[in-house]
């Protein structure tokens, strides 16, 4: 098995629902996000996954949420968009592009990530 991995960064603000504490708060992260993705089979290359079109996707749907408020996004509507969901909006966006994710690490701070796989 082969497993590739890219990493990148964006910046949020969120609150969560149906929380006691101060994270009911409007506050913000700077979140890392990691993208595995794994496979058996190299292309004629070598390559499983082209890091550049691997980045490419990524760099596409996190335009989506990058200097946002998470809150008042559609895909997190009557949500809490907690690490864990954000993490699950991540691979499912990917896997709608036709990338094969294996799982999808979304880092709060660095020391509390949430991962999402299936």
């Amino acid at each position: 098995m082969y497993e590739i991995m890219i990493e990148d960064t964006f910046a949020s603000a969120h609150r969560l629902l149906n929380y006691q504490g101060i994270c009911e708060n409007q506050h913000g992260h700077n979140w890392k996000v990691q993208v595995f993705v794994l496979g058996e089979k190299l292309d004629e290359a070598g390559i499983l996954v082209d890091f550049k079109e691997l980045n490419a996707a990524l760099q596409n749907v996190l335009s989506e949420i990058d200097h946002k408020d998470l809150n008042s996004l559609e895909a997190f509507k009557n949500k809490s968009p907690s690490s864990e969901l954000i993490a699950k909006f991540i691979f499912d966006s990917l896997k709608a592009m036709l990338i094969e994710v294996n799982k999808v690490s979304v880092w709060e701070t660095e020391k509390s990530k949430a991962t999402y796989w299936e």
